[in-house]
């Protein structure tokens, strides 16, 4: 007999009701399973991924191995957790319609979704945390922008030295001359440096003086070692900048990719749990 048989027949039959209302109690024992399975099968994975892992050995996987079969692990894990959660909440639902036993298949997952966000983003999360840490890295390419990611990769530039600080270091080391002098030096170098650049050329000639009285040489010969220095703050600035670029663009790739990935794991969940609620469809009807 055809599904729509059986949904006609039914509409007649004391089961009516599944064919008409949402069975909150089948969705609910679905997400506990969903829940259960995913925690059992990723401390499966952290296990098998300990076990098979030698320090000593030089022949262990390369960390892109070791993260893209983590990602697989974790992805196949929900696929089976979402399949038999989309089973579990069609079949005790009772639902003989392959629609309706698939939209409880989906709520089962989108509450189990919620949950596990949720788990994520409080202090409860820390409990089982370490259960669902693919869950938490792939989520978090999606809570990301390309902005933030620009502003993650500001530490590169801390971690270079400050060009600043190598020709203060420099005024410093040049010549006996008096400290107050080349302090003074080193201030209007700085003038120039990092000053007004509508001020600039007033600042060099303050700096040509001052370097040339500090370190007891020609004003040619200061002049050009205000040049000297310009030149090389100026490197080191574009140096950095270029860095910094490199870095961005480099954690930018990982967040898309990230973000691709887990859209991709959730879309498959959704399949898995749908086919998986079809399935306990069928079988309900074939009770009947």
């Amino acid at each position: 007999m055809s599904e729509s048989s059986y949904n006609t027949s039914f509409l007649s039959s004391a089961d009516t009701p599944f064919l008409r209302r949402t069975s909150w109690g089948a969705i609910l024992a679905a997400c506990a399973i969903t829940l259960a399975l995913q925690i059992a099968l990723n401390l499966l994975g952290v296990g098998i991924g300990a076990a098979v892992i030698d320090p000593g050995s030089v022949r262990t996987a390369s960390g892109l191995t070791a993260s893209l079969s983590g990602a697989a692990w974790f992805i196949g894990s929900g696929l089976v957790a979402s399949f038999a959660g989309g089973y579990v909440a069609s079949r005790l639902s009772g639902a003989i319609s392959t629609t309706i036993a698939a939209l409880h298949g989906l709520a089962a997952w989108a509450v189990s979704m919620l949950i596990v966000v949720y788990l994520l983003t409080t202090s409860v999360g820390a409990i089982v945390g370490g259960a669902f840490h693919g869950v938490a890295e792939l989520l978090s390419g999606t809570g990301k922008t390309v902005q933030t990611a620009i502003v993650s990769a500001a530490p590169a530039i801390g971690n270079m030295s400050n060009p600043m600080d190598a020709i203060t270091q420099q005024i410093r080391d040049s010549g006996n001359d008096p400290q107050a002098l080349r302090q003074a030096a080193i201030v209007a170098v700085q003038a120039v440096l990092t000053g007004d650049p509508a001020k600039a050329d007033d600042a060099r000639s303050r700096a040509v003086d001052a370097l040339a009285r500090a370190q007891n040489i020609p004003t040619d010969q200061a002049r050009n070692e205000v040049t000297q220095y310009e030149q090389q703050y100026h490197q080191s600035v574009d140096a950095a900048k270029a860095h910094a670029a490199e870095a961005a663009s480099a954690t930018a790739k990982i967040v898309s990719a990230g973000a691709f990935t887990a859209c991709i794991a959730l879309a498959l969940a959704v399949v898995a749990s749908w086919i998986g609620a079809a399935l306990a469809a069928a079988a309900n009807r074939n009770q009947y």
